[in-house]
């Protein structure tokens, strides 16, 4: 693997083709292709453009894809990834944010248990489990929609549908 590949800052940050020379656009295609082939061979390329694009949002090239090329799969398959403006971020080991009512429900289901247990049965931060309680006692709550997601092979064909128009 080859990490800084995926940190530099043209693949973070891609220019708008007419705001750069000639020779800065090529260099971005360059890098660009370059990071694609190694990301398409990668083993776990499905399971990580499913998560880039309906789980967790993330920076940069990720998964053969740019961030405006994962928000027009996202704008395809109707979802969105919303966002927790928290200094404690959302993202959790085991897949996404933790839902509000996912907390408040575990609170109800194991009253006796400390926050500490309540994270360890949800995959996801002490702190968490503490701010949607907080949130809940304080009245601040965010009712959140829940839409069905799509299937990792609807996220594949969105892909497909998205590398035949695009020219790199």
């Amino acid at each position: 693997m080859s990490p800084e590949m995926y940190q530099d800052e043209i693949l973070l940050s891609p220019p708008a083709r007419r705001d750069v020379t000639v020779e800065q656009w090529r260099d971005y295609l360059v890098k660009r292709a370059a990071a694609h082939r190694r990301c398409a061979g990668c083993d776990v390329l499905a399971d990580c453009l499913y998560r880039s694009v309906v789980e967790v949002d993330v920076l940069g090239f990720v998964a053969c894809t740019s961030e405006a090329e994962r928000r027009t799969m996202r704008r395809e398959l109707g979802i969105e990834v919303r966002f927790d403006s928290s200094p404690y971020g959302t993202a959790r080991v085991g897949g996404g944010p933790v839902d509000h009512a996912e907390v408040i429900g575990a609170r109800k289901a194991h009253p006796d248990e400390t926050c500490r247990e309540l994270a360890q049965r949800l995959g996801c931060s002490t702190s968490t489990v503490k701010r949607h309680l907080r949130q809940e006692r304080e009245g601040r709550a965010v009712a959140v929609t829940t839409i069905e997601k799509p299937s990792v092979g609807d996220v594949l064909d969105a892909f497909d549908r998205l590398d035949t128009s695009r020219s790199v």
